[in-house]
């Protein structure tokens, strides 16, 4: 059960460093998204050790989220942002899926899917045409026809 009064628990901040530059997915975004001038005004939030991005809705992109380790960090993620422009409707989304993280999600709410429709995920986050076919072949890898092995010959009668 999380604890956060507990010895081992870390200790809890949220602190927005520098620049977008600062953070070590910048070049992440730059390449993959849609309106890549989101990327400049992304806060880059640290909570432990290394800081990532905290990219606004605009543009193209209609909803955000930032991974947490527990809720103690998601409340003061959305603490931080709530003091910046582009973080409309900040909310806390506990996972039930031990696999995931609980997340601090703004901006619309992303839609619900059957399955898997990274596509329409992807403009929803406002990444680009490009940036999500690559994510589709890198995620479903299809076996070239040529390293298909031949068919059986028919057999003779």
């Amino acid at each position: 059960m999380h604890n956060p009064n507990s010895a081992r628990h870390p200790v809890v901040t949220a602190t927005a460093v520098g620049v977008p530059q600062d953070a070590f997915d910048y070049d992440y975004y730059v390449r993959r998204l849609s309106d890549t001038w989101l990327v400049e005004k992304s806060i880059a939030v640290r909570i432990m050790r290394m800081p990532f991005l905290a990219v606004p809705v605009g543009g193209t992109r209609r909803g955000g989220y930032y991974p947490v380790p527990c809720i103690c960090f998601g409340l003061a993620v959305r603490d931080l942002l709530r003091e910046h422009a582009g973080f409309p409707d900040l909310r806390l989304h506990w996972s039930q899926d031990p696999e995931t993280s609980d997340v601090v999600e703004w901006g619309e709410k992303p839609p619900r899917l059957w399955g898997n429709d990274d596509t329409t995920l992807g403009r929803f986050y406002g990444y680009s045409e490009t940036a999500i076919a690559a994510f589709i072949r890198r995620r479903y890898p299809t076996t070239p026809s040529s390293a298909l092995p031949e068919p059986c010959p028919p057999t003779a009668p």
